[in-house]
């Protein structure tokens, strides 16, 4: 059975494949097209992003929502 969704480990997902690349919060959300505090709250699991919100931090992360969906489909079902 799926696990239930949780927001903040696809904030900390995003924020780790940040990191990864050597982007600042402001690089990537400018990239993206939204607001640097927006991305800080997604990072940090305050805020719950929707569908077009991930799409476009995934395009400014240079890989396919489907692979950042993955990525956090498996920490889920590893936390389980």
């Amino acid at each position: 059975m799926p696990q239930a969704y949780d927001h903040t480990v696809t904030g900390r997902i995003i924020r780790q494949l940040r990191r990864e690349r050597g982007m600042s919060q402001e690089v990537l959300s400018g990239l993206a097209a939204i607001s640097r505090s927006h991305l800080a709250e997604i990072e940090s699991g305050k805020d719950n992003a929707n569908v077009e919100t991930l799409w476009r931090i995934a395009g400014g992360l240079d890989i396919r929502l489907s692979d950042l969906l993955r990525r956090v489909e498996e920490e889920i079902e590893r936390r389980a």
